[in-house]
């Protein structure tokens, strides 16, 4: 009983400290004019999943957006809406365009043989054939999506099984994808597949309509340095979740923790000029997700581990490596927020918000 009520005391504070949020921004001056008075050189946006703990609806999240002075947002699930009726999401375009925000439209795993899969929107190909919609009704140039997880590289045939799986479903939305002006944009996501495996997967199933969200952070969950990961994905790039991450040894191997841009070991000033190389017109979406409490660890010492990963090409592996070898365990900025979530799912947004805009202004 005890445990009862303290769990409704915390749902009942989380939801006052998001509507004394919203009701706060509502009320401020909006620094947007401003903010994107400065010409970025790249358009900069955010990903709805930064700040998930406050759980916002989506109109919610559009004025956080223009209060922040950002050129687009990315919604990368579609219970982000409260509806999903085409005058529900035209009037959410409207509240955008009035800001002058770009909405990005997005959802989770499409591939059927995934363990990530969920019918909750129904099969894989009338999941697509809905994120399609949402985003052509949003004006959103692209529909994300992913593939599956690290899971996928060690179960039920491994992750070619669910690399050709994902292939063919993705062949069954090409007419309806083009008719809508839509470019299905996968993620390297959470650990499934390093940049060359997506490069195969948007090469078969068909570069025409089939593109990238290429995800800085996920890049290390594959053991991958996340500037390859840029030099192969690149050309492909049509949507972004970025981040930075903090790589250092132990005795098995290697720890993995994400955090904001600066604080971890990528070189921005030289990822920055890649990207305008390869795909300069392509957004910088912030996905911030500081989860250092519990580290990611790749045993790559252990010969076990190798089960999945047999195919890693050794000259990425080696990038990865010396990453490890140069890192050292990152720790919260010391002014963070100690114990609102939502409080500090903010904090690290809008302090990366103000990082990049030193790099891309």
């Amino acid at each position: 009983m005890n445990e009862v009520i303290r769990s409704d005391r915390r749902r009942f504070i989380q939801i006052s400290a998001a509507a004394a949020a919203s009701a706060a921004l509502n009320a401020a001056p909006s620094l947007a004019a401003q903010a994107r008075a400065k010409k970025r050189s790249i358009p900069l946006g955010f990903d709805n999943f930064s700040i998930r703990a406050l759980e916002w609806k989506a109109p919610q999240i559009v004025d956080y957006a223009n209060q922040l002075g950002v050129d687009l947002v990315l919604f990368s699930d579609l219970d982000i809406y409260e509806s999903l009726d085409d005058a529900y999401l035209k009037d959410l375009k409207a509240k955008a365009d009035g800001y002058g925000i770009q909405l990005y439209a997005g959802t989770g795993g499409v591939c059927p043989t995934s363990k990530a899969f969920n019918n909750k929107w129904g099969t894989a190909e009338e999941h697509l054939d809905l994120v399609i919609r949402v985003a052509r009704t949003l004006g959103s140039p692209v529909a994300r999506c992913y593939q599956g997880t690290g899971q996928d590289r060690t179960y039920d045939g491994g992750i070619r099984r669910h690399m050709q799986a994902m292939v063919e479903t993705l062949k069954k939305v090409r007419g309806k994808a083009l008719d809508a002006g839509v470019h299905i944009a996968v993620e390297n996501h959470a650990g499934d597949m390093q940049a060359w495996e997506l490069k195969w997967v948007i090469e078969n199933a068909g570069p025409d309509f089939v593109g990238a969200t290429i995800d800085s952070g996920n890049a290390a969950w594959t053991l991958e340095s996340p500037q390859s990961n840029l030099e192969i994905l690149g050309p492909y790039v049509k949507c972004s979740g970025m981040r930075d991450s903090a790589i250092w040894r132990y005795e098995d191997g290697a720890k993995v923790a994400w955090c904001s841009p600066g604080d971890g070991q990528l070189d921005w000033n030289q990822y920055l000029s890649t990207w305008k190389k390869l795909c300069p017109d392509q957004p910088f979406i912030l996905e911030i997700i500081n989860w250092i409490n519990d580290p990611r660890q790749y045993a790559y010492f252990k010969p076990e581990f190798w089960n999945g990963y047999e195919d890693i090409p050794a000259k990425d592996f080696a990038l990865f490596a010396a990453m490890a070898e140069q890192g050292k365990p990152y720790q919260h900025p010391a002014d963070r927020p100690k114990e609102d979530l939502g409080k500090q799912q903010m904090y690290d947004l809008e302090r990366s918000i103000k990082f990049m805009d030193t790099l891309l202004t």
